[in-house]
């Protein structure tokens, strides 16, 4: 699969689906590679080409020197998009996905069809959480947080039932270098795009999780009302929405991109 150049950095990228159909590109949350989008490829490429990557300091990807910010992620994706020969695509993005779609949303509208913003917010009031993280992973890795976190991903009743997906994601999220997360940590932290959703202008699906204490339903409405015309969904999940409930995700979402 195609590696690509973006400011310095090594995008790992993999391209799946029909030559010639619409393509989705799909971006991760925080500590995630790729492949938490493995519950989307098969429903999705019956309509469309789907592009994955791993986002910069993440799975395959390289890690460059932090801090990074959204602005930065924002435009490895548009590399990704020019190294592909894309003038446009679908964007899904989820948690981060969705800040860095936030930010093409409004800064390279021509760049997209239709925008889904998945258990995502435009701002993190509160900075010391973030500090606190970055001190503990610098401490201790990421096995210091990865109970916490799989706690805030997913709800105890998913975790009950299947914990073979879980196990899965917290691999990953293990695997993710300490370097690379702190850095896009700090994006997080500094993430301020309030200004930029009356910009966006690009029709644009927001979905919630109804049990997501990282990005509550409250700042998902935030972006559904600001963003002009934008509709939201809310599903009963945490906050890695297109796993604990693949089946309702993969519906409403392609329900919004196929309409």
């Amino acid at each position: 699969m195609p590696e690509i150049m973006s400011e310095g950095c090594a995008l790992h990228v993999e391209v799946e689906g029909p030559a010639d159909a619409p393509v989705v590109m799909f971006s991760n949350s925080l500590g995630t590679d790729l492949t938490m989008w493995d519950p989307q490829v098969a429903p999705f490429t019956r309509h469309f080409r789907v592009v994955r990557y791993d986002r910069r300091g993440h799975g395959r990807s390289g890690v460059t020197p932090g801090p990074y910010s959204i602005a930065m992620l924002g435009r490895d994706a548009l590399a990704i998009m020019d190294g592909l020969g894309l003038d446009k695509v679908h964007w899904v993005g989820l948690s981060m996905g969705g800040m860095v779609g936030q930010w093409l949303g409004a800064n390279a509208p021509q760049r997209l069809h239709k925008l889904v913003l998945a258990n995502t917010t435009s701002f993190m009031p509160d900075k010391q959480p973030w500090h606190d993280r970055i001190a503990t992973v610098r401490a201790g890795g990421l096995q210091a947080i990865v109970d916490k976190v799989m706690g805030l991903w997913f709800t105890e009743d998913f975790r009950d039932a299947d914990p073979a997906a879980v196990a899965k994601v917290r691999a990953v999220f293990l695997k993710t270098p300490v370097d690379g997360y702190v850095a896009n940590c700090e994006a997080v932290r500094d993430l301020d795009q309030r200004d930029l959703l009356d910009r966006i202008a690009v029709p644009t699906f927001v979905v919630a999780g109804r049990f997501d204490q990282s990005t509550p339903i409250e700042a998902n409405d935030v972006i559904r009302r600001k963003v002009p015309g934008a509709q939201l969904t809310i599903l009963d999940s945490a906050h890695i929405s297109n796993i604990e409930q693949a089946a309702a995700f993969n519906t409403e979402v392609l329900g919004f991109l196929t309409s």
